[in-house]
């Protein structure tokens, strides 16, 4: 039951919140290097600098963001432990540079904004100055240093391959290279949300991948700095030179960005071509070593299993990350060299102790999409069992041999682009024969895999005119959903399938971002009030995926809660109680999966859950699972992987964290291939079926098959021509009839209208498509939409024209859940 603090103390929860997480933190943080600085021995004098220092990030930018009473730096962190930082007036120095740049540059920003006749709230979105250039000197005192570089990231923006983002800066090259030198013991800690080019400051041996960890990132480094804790997570994302990846080739483009690679997305790719990366998709290392054999490899029927034994070989305790791919054979099919098909983390072992883990995964997880039949298909042949912890140190431990083709499922056609050809390797000569392997091998004969076959939904059918019914008459069971749908009017249904939005035809940016629910100050929106007559409720919804953003203060004035900011356009009334909801922030989603512990992921979806229950939110917007198809993506930070598989278990496991709580949502997002900022509301991204099929739609299948997410949200851009929350076949045809989803399917805020410069290519989303795609909500919802609804209905001529049994099915789905919610 929602609560209202009073009391500007700290509440005893945001304390529990905040030592889960840093408990959990270090299993998120990567060790890409140590010549055996780390762990330090104690504390004493030591030397800080880089522009994270102090500057510490938690988190990305954008809706993203949380609004926290408080978060640790590094340098809070490191002094909190008992380190005494002898650059101070390093710090200070910097402090003074870069707050002149940023104020400079708004400043310019918001000229900017209002010279375009843009929204400057959503114009800055993401924005920040570029890292300056200085000459500060290296003085501090002691023989360890730390160097701590930190990359913004954030949405409405993506990240360039210059100086200051993806590359260093001339200063820091400078500087890290001399601190190398200068000190005995030397640590590069990286405060970033994603890639940065390492390359030049390549000498450097110690280097710690910390992420952004959120509230107690500082005490987290600390932590482990000391070896009071051990990094365990390993990479979710191939680090390489960025002009190595394929996607790189037309990244940002305006209007169209053309997935020429096809399903040779990140590792995949690498591994193909065998090209050289720096760090490999999966690796990481610990203050301890680990040794993995694998005991035995079983197939029965379709489910085949890996039993492996890890034994910490060290002297230091750790954990480590099993990882099961497998290799297809090519056939009519090209194939990558190896795809992940299964990983197990093992619980803690001390130095010199063993485990056992089991792994398993089912055999339709090796087809491969054959879109010109639109079959999931297993190709005869031989199917490689590889057992390692990367994808780049793996070795043979089984082989599977099919004798025939098996078509494991026949899906509904959609539409892929014509543009292009995917890319394909020209030879694949890493799969090695398999006749004079050491390894067991199975032969699987005449299975039966009882082929799943999608049925088309076809035009709705308007139900039969029942007389009006409360929502009490509901409850209480006296009519049904259908009779309760029916006897509404064309008015109340449309209202149903948008929020709760003014009855005006511009909204400013903060009726959208603060002051967009009148329950809850500062949630993103909620579901309509046009019924509160009948005794509809409403559910609130609030951003994430990092923790719940809200505003931290908010005072009551006429029954709504109204946040207190100081450039508030709406005071609270000052006769009015103020009260608290000061959150927690909780490891972006990149180091939430870095950590490959489910239950990690899933204790971070529990901390929100309690919070949601505490501030009154139904309905979280996150976890975002989008694949992390090139580096230069701005919202990389928010997602899981380059990897569908590794995203769809970690968007499931936060799911039921969140879930686990009765009356609680999670809204999964952006569907579909939201891989890049650049133009967002109207860029197209042309991609075919096949790798839409096995990398960008996959993570969403694994999460609602495993976990049923209640909500699923749509993303601004287009797909192949067609904007994702207007498009039928995804949405109606493979959410919800493959996939079996039965919750409600919502879009982005705005999707219908931008908040910047229009396309001169593509027009914008319409709520009536949203709704005749199987779209139930169009968010937060605008007069223009709600006109949008009214000219489709029953007309011919309306690109989306609609009758009333659409309108029904979708009010009916909003109605059903929020009656789950509220119950």
């Amino acid at each position: 039951m929602k609560q209202k603090i009073s009391s500007f103390e700290p509440q005893p929860f945001e304390q529990a919140h905040i030592d889960t997480v840093r408990q959990l933190a270090p299993e998120c943080m990567v060790l890409l290097k140590n010549d055996g600085t780390l762990p330090l021995s104690q504390v004493g004098p030591l030397a800080l600098y880089g522009n994270g220092a102090r500057q510490t990030l938690k988190g990305g930018s954008g809706s993203g963001d949380v609004n926290v009473r408080h978060f640790v730096s590094v340098e809070e962190g490191l002094e909190n432990a008992g380190f005494q930082i002898t650059t101070k007036k390093w710090l200070n120095s910097y402090e003074q540079l870069i707050n002149k740049v940023q104020q400079d540059y708004s400043a310019s920003l918001k000229k900017e904004a209002r010279q375009k006749e843009i929204d400057p709230t959503f114009f800055l979105l993401g924005k920040k100055a570029s890292e300056p250039e200085y000459n500060f000197p290296l003085d501090g005192a002691g023989d360890t240093a730390v160097y701590v570089l930190a990359r913004s990231s954030g949405e409405g923006t993506d990240h360039k391959p210059q100086a200051g983002d993806i590359n260093l800066t001339t200063t820091e090259i400078r500087d890290i290279l001399n601190l190398n030198h200068k000190y005995k013991h030397f640590i590069l800690v990286l405060n970033v949300g994603g890639l940065v080019d390492l390359s030049p400051v390549q000498e450097v041996q110690t280097v710690l991948l910390l992420g952004q960890l959120g509230t107690p990132t500082g005490d987290a480094l600390a932590d482990v700095l000391l070896g009071k804790s051990y990094p365990s997570g390993k990479l979710t994302m191939t680090w390489a030179p960025i002009n190595s990846y394929p996607s790189t080739r037309g990244f940002g483009a305006a209007d169209e960005t053309n997935y020429r690679e096809g399903i040779y997305v990140g590792y995949r790719y690498f591994d193909t071509v065998q090209t050289t990366v720096t760090y490999p998709f999966g690796f990481g290392l610990g203050f301890t070593s680990f040794q993995i054999h694998v005991d035995q490899i079983s197939v029965n029927m379709d489910i085949i299993s890996v039993d492996v034994s890890v034994h910490n070989s060290g002297a230091k305790p750790g954990k480590e990350v099993v990882q099961v791919y497998y290799s297809a054979p090519q056939g009519q099919l090209d194939k990558p060299y190896q795809e992940l098909a299964a990983f197990a983390k093992t619980p803690e072992l001390q130095g010199g102790q063993s485990t056992k883990l089991h792994l398993e995964y089912n055999l339709r997880q090796m087809a491969s999409y054959d879109s010109q039949n639109n079959n999931w298909l297993l190709e005869k042949g031989k199917y490689l069992i590889r057992v390692g912890n990367s994808s780049q140190n793996t070795t043979i431990a089984g082989v599977v041999i099919l004798d025939e083709n098996i078509i494991s499922e026949h899906d509904l056609q959609i539409k892929g682009t014509d543009y292009f050809s995917d890319w394909k390797p020209e030879t694949n000569n890493m799969i090695p024969a398999t006749s004079n392997l050491d390894c067991p091998t199975f032969t699987i004969k005449n299975i039966n895999l009882n082929k799943k076959t999608a049925t088309a939904v076809h035009t709705p059918a308007a139900s039969t005119f029942h007389s009006v019914a409360t929502w009490a008459d509901l409850k209480q069971k006296r009519v049904t959903f259908e009779e309760f749908v029916s006897g509404l009017s064309d008015e109340e249904l449309i209202q149903i399938c948008l929020g709760a939005y003014k009855e005006s035809h511009s909204q400013s940016a903060l009726d959208v971002i603060g002051n967009a629910s009148s329950q809850v100050a500062g949630a993103a929106g909620e579901t309509t009030h046009a019924l509160q007559h009948l005794g509809v409720p409403a559910l609130v919804m609030a951003d994430g995926p990092a923790g719940l953003r809200l505003s931290p203060q908010y005072s009551m004035t006429k029954n709504n809660a109204q946040s207190i900011t100081t450039d508030s356009p709406v005071k609270a009334d000052k006769k009015q109680p103020v009260y608290y909801q000061y959150c927690i922030a909780i490891p972006i989603g990149t180091d939430i999966a870095q950590s490959w512990n489910e239950q990690l992921a899933e204790t971070c979806g529990n901390i929100v859950g309690q919070e949601m229950e505490i501030f009154g939110i139904d309905i979280w917007l996150a976890p975002a699972l989008n694949i992390q198809r090139s580096p230069l993506c701005g919202r990389n930070f928010e997602y899981f992987s380059e990897d569908p598989y590794v995203s769809g278990i970690m968007a499931a496991a936060i799911t039921q964290g969140v879930q686990k709580h009765p009356h609680k949502a999670t809204t999964i997002k952006h569907f579909a291939c939201n891989n890049q900022e650049t133009n967002r509301f109207f860029s197209n991204s042309n991609v075919s079926v096949r790798a839409l099929r096995e990398i960008y739609l996959k993570g969403f299948e694994i999460c609602i098959k495993k976990s049923q997410p209640h909500f699923l949200m749509t993303s601004y851009n287009l797909v192949n021509g067609e904007h994702s929350s207007n498009r039928r076949d995804l949405l109606t045809n493979v959410v919800r009839q493959e996939w079996g989803f039965q919750g409600v399917i919502m879009t982005d805020w705005l999707a219908t209208g931008g908040t910047g410069e229009k396309s001169t290519k593509w027009p914008s989303a319409s709520a009536a498509g949203d709704v005749k795609a199987g779209n139930d909500l169009t968010m937060p919802g605008t007069a223009a939409d709600k006109e949008n609804l009214v000219q489709a209905l029953n007309n011919e001529n309306h690109p989306y024209s609609l009758n009333r049994a659409y309108l029904q099915q979708s009010a009916q789905r909003v109605l059903a859940m929020i009656y789950q919610l509220t119950a």
